[in-house]
């Protein structure tokens, strides 16, 4: 089930690969009433304990499956579940430390029924920064 925050608690922790912290991930739901396809999301940034991470530096785990932001501007055949948590992944040697962390987060998502040239790289020419705090176990 999915938390009325933006930001989720559930699946927020270390990604451990053959033993090995590797980064760290957080979850993401939307805050549209219908689903959104990939090709119509955008993405600013994810700022955890003011360390910031552009579309660069993350990846996207969307259905199982693990896309960069760029890979996503095609994808207009794949949508991203209205009730599904979404993970945005870090890269980070050792991950982050147990503990509370303040995480913020940047995205929207673009409408389909508005001509490309209105889209402005944000909705109707902002996006809204949701923050929260979360603890890692």
């Amino acid at each position: 089930m999915l938390e009325r925050e933006v930001i989720q608690h559930k699946g927020f922790r270390n990604i451990v690969e053959d033993g090995k912290v590797v980064g760290f991930q957080v979850g993401i739901r939307q805050n549209v009433y219908r689903g959104t396809w990939l090709s119509q999301f955008r993405f600013d940034h994810l700022t955890v304990d003011g360390e910031k991470y552009g579309p660069e530096d993350v990846t996207f785990l969307i259905s199982g499956i693990e896309y960069t932001y760029d890979e996503m501007a095609d994808k207009d055949r794949i949508k991203w579940p209205r009730d599904e948590v979404a993970y945005i992944r870090v890269r980070k040697e050792g991950g982050l430390e147990t503990g509370a962390h303040t995480v913020s987060v940047n995205f929207w998502q673009i409408r389909s029924y508005l001509p490309v040239r209105m889209d402005g790289g944000m909705p109707f020419g902002r996006a809204d920064t949701m923050t929260r705090e979360l603890v890692l176990v």
